[in-house]
């Protein structure tokens, strides 16, 4: 337990370091429609330690949100996602892509939220309307006006929301009703079992059910073969998201790739 609470405070020591020191980075991994084609990319951080190397996301990203740190770096990732999303409307083999860009609870609660991210679409001249900001059902488990409020503003503007992890969280329908979203992300868990698990099965086939019932597309992430993604396209899942497709790459190897 001692030598566990050291390296957890040597990381957390390290990682108040790791923006100053240019040591965060983005990749990311290609979304593409029902032929293959890419239509967007998801922005996923890593870490590149100067003695350890890659560290998970696994492991930092809570450390991030429990010191708060996750304001300050999620604003770097953001705005570094809308201004690769600008160069990318200016080269024709990339101009069509969306941006998704992963947004914590404790970012999204702060009262200035909403100014940052119209700051950021308006330094980098990214598109509003390419930009897809994906939140998880942790966020909604006390729905407030406060959350529809911020979400219909940046709707308004132009900014799409996608629900991640549909179904592992507390997956309480009745916010569905009330929140401007525009997407429901079905969670690896759920599509690397859909194969095997009845249960899972069925609870994709309701969720793609649901969510075209409500007017939101859907995609399914964690796609890893040809098999699994025959399924998802015969029950109506016409968006996916994995290694099947792409493995998260840097921007230049997504554009040799486009």
């Amino acid at each position: 337990m001692q030598a566990a609470l050291i390296s957890r405070a040597r990381l957390e020591n390290d990682m108040r370091l790791a923006l100053a020191n240019e040591q965060w980075k983005l990749v990311y991994q290609p979304q593409v429609d029902v032929n293959g084609m890419p239509i967007g990319v998801e922005a996923l951080l890593r870490w590149q330690h100067p003695e350890r190397g890659i560290i998970s996301p696994g492991e930092f990203i809570p450390l991030l949100e429990s010191t708060r740190l996750i304001n300050e770096v999620g604003n770097w990732v953001l705005e570094t996602a809308c201004q690769q999303l600008a160069e990318w409307q200016e080269k024709p083999q990339t101009a069509g892509l969306s941006m998704a860009v992963n947004i914590s609870p404790v970012q999204f609660r702060e009262d200035n939220f909403v100014p940052k991210v119209k700051a950021i679409l308006r330094r980098t001249g990214a598109p509003a309307d390419k930009l897809k900001l994906e939140v998880t059902e942790t966020l909604f488990v006390d729905v407030s006006d406060n959350a529809l409020r911020k979400m219909s503003h940046l709707r308004h503007q132009g900014v799409r929301f996608s629900l991640d992890d549909f179904g592992t969280g507390y997956s309480s329908l009745s916010y569905l009703a009330h929140l401007p979203l525009d997407q429901l992300k079905i969670d690896q868990s759920f599509v690397r079992e859909v194969l095997d698990s009845r249960a899972n099965a069925s609870i994709v086939e309701s969720t793609i059910v649901l969510a075209k019932s409500l007017g939101l597309s859907v995609i399914a992430e964690g796609v890893e073969t040809e098999t699994q993604r025959g399924w998802l396209k015969d029950h109506g899942c016409l968006h996916y998201q994995g290694y099947l497709f792409g493995r998260p790459m840097s921007a230049a190897e997504l554009e040799k790739l486009m």
